[in-house]
């Protein structure tokens, strides 16, 4: 990937670049599946961690879950999530917005002191679009999605998955090596110049191929 193709993935739509990515391991929780998909959305954490080189943890010392995955078939069941509102300010307003747009996706980040990503929530609305998306590539797409603050264009024209010839979808090689960029250990958590993409590419570039 070109400086400026990893540039475009983090500029957000008023043209301001923001790039975030965890700073602590993931601790995720899932709500409203049966275990058999639980299975594979827990599946699909373990496979994009590993592709980023993050680690992951039964509990968050601070938050318990630190990434909470709601499946749902109407944004006003919402409403209904014990404590939700006192976790998400303006969870009503926010509510109404997404009915209003017809919305069946949305993802809520929060930052810890240095400006790195220390929870987030997905939100996904079971509708016609998405029942018919196999179970497998919308684990994959979410998780890959919650990895980074990606810019709210950044997949509009392209998914960051791949299918392979014998039907199993997996992540872009840009996808992950970008991924593995990111979650150096020398590279900030947190970052608001354009220049980082530099950086990342960088990084990509002199990064070994995976095995």
């Amino acid at each position: 990937m070109t400086p400026d193709e990893i540039e475009a993935l983090f500029t957000r739509s008023d043209g301001d670049y923001f790039f975030a990515r965890w700073g602590r391991p993931l601790a995720p929780v899932v709500f409203g599946v049966e275990d058999e998909t639980l299975g594979v959305v827990k599946g699909a954490f373990e496979a994009v961690c590993a592709a980023a080189g993050h680690s992951m943890a039964e509990t968050d010392p601070e938050l318990g879950a630190n990434v909470m995955v709601f499946f749902f078939r109407d944004w006003q069941e919402l409403l209904a999530v014990p404590d939700l509102d006192r976790m998400i300010e303006g969870l009503g307003p926010l509510v109404t917005r997404l009915e209003q747009a017809g919305a069946n996706q949305y993802r809520v980040f929060r930052f810890d002191e240095q400006g790195a990503i220390r929870a987030c929530f997905v939100f996904l609305r079971m509708d016609a679009e998405l029942s018919q998306v196999p179970a497998e590539t919308l684990a994959l797409g979410q998780v890959v999605q919650s990895m980074l603050l990606w810019s709210d264009r950044a997949f509009t024209d392209r998914s960051p998955l791949a299918r392979l010839d014998e039907g199993r979808t997996v992540l872009r090689p840009e996808i992950s090596a970008l991924l593995r960029a990111a979650y150096d250990p020398v590279m900030p958590g947190m970052a608001q110049d354009a220049s980082h993409a530099l950086l990342l590419s960088a990084r990509v570039q002199a990064a070994p191929p995976p095995a």
